[in-house]
């Protein structure tokens, strides 16, 4: 691998993205949390754009769950991401003041966070065409960086009903995250700005059909927009498409998205997606892969299983 080094700002999308939003909602917005009766525990696994070596690779372990009489949610996110010789840690603590109001609940989220940079130049994938210890631009030992955040978000849902619309800035502070000692900042963490949307339609009494929608915007990057369209069959048996807007030049977006799921168990939900690429860079890529595990510790008895899910 051949690197080229620049002194011009880049700037791009700096949070992990997941294709299985719909079962993720706590890494997009803070005022989810609290939102179904039960808590629930999410396991993530992602593997982006398969057969680039050092493409981004996510894990992502979250919980959440109502108490005080379900006026509080709280919650935490632990993710773990890496892409090239970078690699990222992050853990987001979630308080959530839930107000009743008269077609449904009020989240409104706080999110303080703390997250680790870490680089390893001395990577073996790497090349240089000077012997190690000569280039000083090219550090010896790996580097690692500190940065605490806070975000917000507000999330308004009515289960019963089936129907979300939320909206947040998980990391509101630009906080420098350049690995430079030799002054100026080449490099900060952008303000993501979040919003989402869903409800749910039933043409058949075991049928089920939830269009959801998913919008990202940083500044300086493009715009971002994921539209999905699940079914539940029974409540037990899932399955749906989305589509990502964005990508290259070419305007066909950047993919599309298969998903499938099985509620397991009462407790157990188990989801599977794959990404097709639509860009220019799908011809050097199999595509990407997104597993998901959800665990209800104690859903109340007749509960829906949507409801999990924020609707």
């Amino acid at each position: 691998m051949l690197l080229a080094a620049t002194t011009a700002p880049v700037f791009a999308q700096q949070e992990p993205q997941y294709t299985q939003f719909m079962f993720n909602k706590l890494a997009y917005n803070p005022g989810y949390a609290g939102s179904f009766v039960s808590p629930a525990l999410t396991a993530i696994y992602r593997n982006q754009w398969m057969g680039i070596e050092g493409a981004p690779n996510t894990q992502v372990l979250s919980f959440n769950q109502p108490v005080l009489n379900e006026r509080v949610g709280i919650g935490a996110n632990l993710v773990r991401n890496s892409i090239g010789i970078n690699r990222n840690f992050t853990l987001d603590l979630v308080y959530c003041y839930r107000i009743p109001m008269r077609r449904g609940h009020l989240g409104i989220g706080m999110q303080p966070s703390v997250r680790n940079f870490w680089q390893n130049w001395n990577d073996s994938r790497l090349y240089s065409p000077t012997p190690a210890g000569t280039d000083l631009a090219i550090p010896l030992e790996p580097r690692s960086k500190w940065t605490v955040n806070f975000g917000f978000g507000l999330y308004y849902s009515h289960p019963d009903k089936g129907w979300y619309v939320g909206m947040a800035v998980p990391r509101f502070f630009k906080n420098n995250i350049d690995f430079s000692e030799n002054g100026g900042v080449l490099s900060r963490e952008d303000r993501h700005f979040n919003a989402m949307g869903g409800f749910t339609l039933t043409p058949k009494p075991d049928l089920e059909i939830m269009p959801q929608l998913l919008l990202k915007f940083v500044p300086n990057a493009p715009f971002d927009a994921e539209l999905n369209v699940l079914a539940s069959l029974r409540k037990k048996f899932y399955g749906g498409l989305t589509y990502r807007a964005g990508g290259d030049t070419n305007g066909a977006g950047e993919s599309v998205d298969v998903l499938a799921g099985l509620q397991a168990t009462e407790k157990l939900f188990l989801g599977l997606s794959y990404d097709i690429g639509l860009t220019r860079l799908r011809k050097f890529h199999n595509g990407s892969v997104e597993a998901t595990v959800r665990w209800w510790f104690n859903p109340p008895e007749g509960a829906e299983v949507q409801s999990g899910y924020g609707f």
